[in-house]
């Protein structure tokens, strides 16, 4: 996968934080924030699918059948 620079800035404490976890773990920086953002998207994912169920229940969000999709957009299966 490519790999793609970010510029970030992070209060006092949590950079000190940052710093003491990566040494702890002999990891770098770089490996603790890729592992923390990945382990906060799964996290994040869960929340996403239980509101979009959510929204479905109540009527707020409508779900089509996939023949149906496939008829409109003129795909066969």
């Amino acid at each position: 996968m490519a790999s793609i620079k970010k510029l970030i800035s992070l209060d006092e404490s949590l950079a000190l934080e940052l710093e003491n976890v990566a040494k702890a773990l002999h990891k770098s920086q770089k490996e603790v924030i890729a592992n923390a953002l990945d382990f906060y998207f799964d996290y994040t994912d869960g929340i996403v699918a239980d509101k979009i169920s959510a929204e479905i229940e109540s009527g707020k969000m409508k779900v089509h059948e996939s023949e149906d999709v496939y008829k409109e957009l003129g795909i066969e299966i």
